[in-house]
């Protein structure tokens, strides 16, 4: 399993509410995707926003995140997207 942390600044004054509006519209995008395992999105009061992916493996995400994909951040929330990279050898689940 692969986990890419995914950062970027939101504009100035962009609150919580905002963000989950913004956030709620691209969630749809990543229902079902391939390889994708789980998504969180991410926000603080810096603003910056960004997302949590737990994938598969490192292909399926470097399939999503395209320089298209990588304009679409940009034009949805005003700056390019920073994406860090991790092997993820054990993980803890207590929800199910």
């Amino acid at each position: 399993m692969i986990t890419a942390i995914v950062r970027f600044p939101l504009p100035a004054g962009t609150d919580v509410e905002a963000a989950k509006k913004l956030f709620q519209g691209s969630a749809p995008i990543y229902e079902g995707m391939d390889g994708l395992v789980r998504k969180y999105y991410l926000f603080d009061d810096a603003p910056s926003g960004g997302g949590v992916y737990l994938w598969e493996s490192r292909e399926a995400a470097e399939k999503v995140y395209t320089d298209a994909w990588k304009k679409m951040i940009a034009e949805r929330y005003g700056t390019p997207p920073q994406i860090s990279y991790f092997e993820t050898p054990v993980i803890v689940d207590n929800a199910g």
